[in-house]
């Protein structure tokens, strides 16, 4: 497969590795430097396009991709309050393709399943009270981190008690907190903390007078989100339209 890479820091370099490994071609490394390289006969000729970059650069990426028939695996998060009305008509109306995933790691797809399943469990037991804390490395942009929101989304779904989630509090890398601890009895309160290199740490807590219940998922390194890309890169291939980790991991 013929793969095009969008953001080339730790991330984009990992992802060219296990793509290479994987016995794929990379056609074309575009960073903010070497824009002009949409416009490349090597980019146009990608089957797909993997992109990590940031919430004000992903969207602009898509369109230039779409304009060369170009598919789209992407992680970069923070765009969709924005976008997202216009990506999903682009995808589902005029024929291009988005995989997008907050987090592509196997271990965080199958956490995922189990973060749904317990919140069903949960809808039967209003004594627990449920909250969310993300920990990330230093240099994430956006808070809460788009895996956590997405987390967070799946409970509202399967738990009647809540009806959306709101920002907790945010520790920064000096260690200052700000936010408010008490977000609404009807929230999903999502606690942030930037520390290190730290490459993501997801815990979902329910709480109660009697006891609590915690589930964790720890990245030990980017790797794993890298593979995941490259898995969703090459279902993207023979797939089309708006796709999800959902669609190639049917749990």
């Amino acid at each position: 497969m013929k793969i095009a890479i969008i953001g080339y820091g730790k991330m984009g370099k990992m992802i060219e590795q296990i793509a290479i490994s994987r016995g794929h071609t990379i056609v074309s490394i575009i960073d903010k430097d070497n824009q002009q390289d949409y416009e490349s006969p090597e980019f146009a000729s990608a089957d797909v396009a993997i992109e990590f970059t940031n919430p004000t650069a992903a969207y602009g990426n898509y369109l230039k991709a779409f304009a060369k028939g170009v598919k789209v695996v992407s992680g970069s998060t923070g765009w969709m309050k924005d976008h997202g009305d216009d990506v999903r008509r682009l995808c589902n109306e005029e024929g291009h393709t988005l995989f997008w995933a907050s987090n592509f790691s196997v271990g965080v797809a199958i956490f995922s399943a189990v973060n749904r399943y317990l919140a069903k469990i949960m809808n039967g037991f209003p004594q627990y009270d449920v909250r969310m804390e993300e920990t990330h490395h230093v240099h994430k942009l956006d808070a809460p981190s788009g895996t956590a929101i997405t987390l967070a989304e799946d409970i509202v779904d399967n738990l009647d008690r809540k009806t959306g989630w709101a920002k907790g509090l945010m520790t920064a890398p000096d260690g200052e907190v700000t936010g408010d601890r008490s977000v609404g009895g009807d929230k999903v309160a999502i606690d942030s903390v930037r520390r290190g290199e730290v490459p993501g740490i997801h815990s979902i807590t329910y709480n109660s007078e009697a006891d609590s219940i915690t589930i964790t998922h720890d990245a030990h390194s980017r790797e794993g989100f890298a593979l995941g890309a490259v898995l969703a890169a090459e279902y993207t291939k023979e797939h089309s339209g708006l796709l999800t980790i959902g669609d190639m991991f049917k749990f």
